[in-house]
């Protein structure tokens, strides 16, 4: 009897990020530290085009790349690479924010995704002004994304929120080449995150907890979604350790963090204790590791080193290709159809993730990767 294709995983989704903000082979020490330069995002952004990867996430904060800006420079660059570039409610106006995005949509000839980022962290928020609690930053999100969503979806616009307010607005004379608008990411793990998702995202991400948690979470975004009559899709964030033995990758997870010292940890950690109190998924990266270095793995091949030193997405899937394309299934068993990946330094591990992962996972990249330079081989040959 001959196999249908029916019987086979379908593939995953598979992004990859730009480090903005800057990119190592260490944390926590200025130890072969790469700076932000565009020739490094453009040889990133190119290289993972050309090995298959969906898409990438640009990050954003004081400390980034303006997303919008970079994007626009890169999409002429790319062939088929989709750009994940964050919507700030309350730092930009949603009316500039769709010109915006007709824009950079038009220009990167379809291939602009959003990600709609309220914000958890109080030094950040109060850097661009906002000074809004938890709860009613995501209440301006909410009046945000209508007023945005009802100026792409052409409809005149007469809106008065709490927060924000639109009068006399008339349809516009622009639209996105993707109707009516580009895709909503949106992550949030409060309730008042929840609801908002609910009623405006595509996409809703959770970062990369143990699955059990990770169902959870996502059964309350299906759970409201449904209430209001609509489906959501779901992503996960997380880095990535891969190496052709399980022994080699751990080493790897290692050396990521053999510069760290307890002052660092300490003062990383007193750092991140600020962000708790405003981000619900940030309370729950900290609840994984408690900023110790001992029990790291907090769920099999789940690593939550990342998280001594560095806010956010905090976790890493670690192991040989086989183990960590069957944790990447056991996500997918729950919902989960796009990976936004990462790793340090995110150039040699996408390259890593594209030659040894992909394959596991049905992600067709041999052509991509012959044409491609190995930047994996040539630093093996040169140590």
């Amino acid at each position: 009897m001959v196999e249908t294709p029916r019987d086979k995983p379908v593939p995953l989704n598979f992004f990859w990020f730009l480090p903005s903000a800057g990119d190592g082979q260490y944390l926590g020490t200025e130890f072969l530290h790469r700076p932000v330069t565009f020739d490094y995002m453009r040889e990133i952004a190119q290289a993972t085009d050309r090995l298959g990867f969906g898409g990438v996430l640009l990050p954003t904060g004081h400390a980034c790349l303006d997303g919008w800006t970079l994007a626009s420079a890169l999409a002429p660059l790319t062939k088929d690479l989709r750009f994940l570039v964050a919507l700030r409610p309350g730092i930009m106006s949603p009316a500039l924010a769709a010109r915006q995005t007709a824009a950079l949509d038009m220009i990167s000839n379809g291939r602009l995704l959003l990600n709609v980022v309220t914000g958890g962290n109080p030094t950040e928020l109060a850097y661009d002004g906002l000074y809004l609690d938890h709860d009613e930053r995501y209440r301006q999100t909410d009046e945000f994304l209508s007023i945005w969503r009802r100026i792409l979806e052409g409809q005149p616009v007469d809106y008065e929120g709490r927060h924000l307010s639109a009068k006399g607005g008339s349809p516009p004379v622009f639209s996105s080449i993707q109707k009516p608008y580009p895709p909503i990411y949106f992550g949030g793990s409060s309730a008042a995150g929840i609801e908002v998702a609910a009623d405006h995202a595509d996409m809703y991400l959770t970062w990369g907890e143990p699955p059990a948690q990770v169902a959870q979470k996502l059964e309350e975004a299906r759970t409201a979604a449904a209430r209001r009559g609509r489906k959501l899709r779901f992503g996960i964030r997380l880095h990535f350790i891969v190496r052709e033995t399980e022994k080699e990758a751990w080493a790897a997870a290692d050396r990521l963090i053999s510069k760290l010292t307890p002052e660092t940890i300490e003062k990383a950690q007193a750092r991140i204790a600020k962000r708790v109190e405003q981000s619900e998924g940030q309370r729950r990266m900290v609840a994984l590791h408690g900023g110790k270095r001992e029990n790291l793995e907090v769920s099999p091949n789940l690593w939550a080193g990342v998280g001594l030193v560095r806010e956010g997405a905090a976790t890493a899937l670690v192991g040989d290709p086989q183990t960590v394309a069957t944790r990447l299934r056991e996500y997918q068993a729950l919902g989960i159809d796009t990976i936004i990946g990462s790793g340090y330094p995110n150039l040699e591990e996408a390259y890593r993730v594209a030659e040894l992962l992909f394959p596991e996972l049905g992600i067709g990249t041999s052509a991509h990767v012959a044409a491609g330079h190995d930047f994996v081989a040539a630093q093996q040959s040169a140590s």
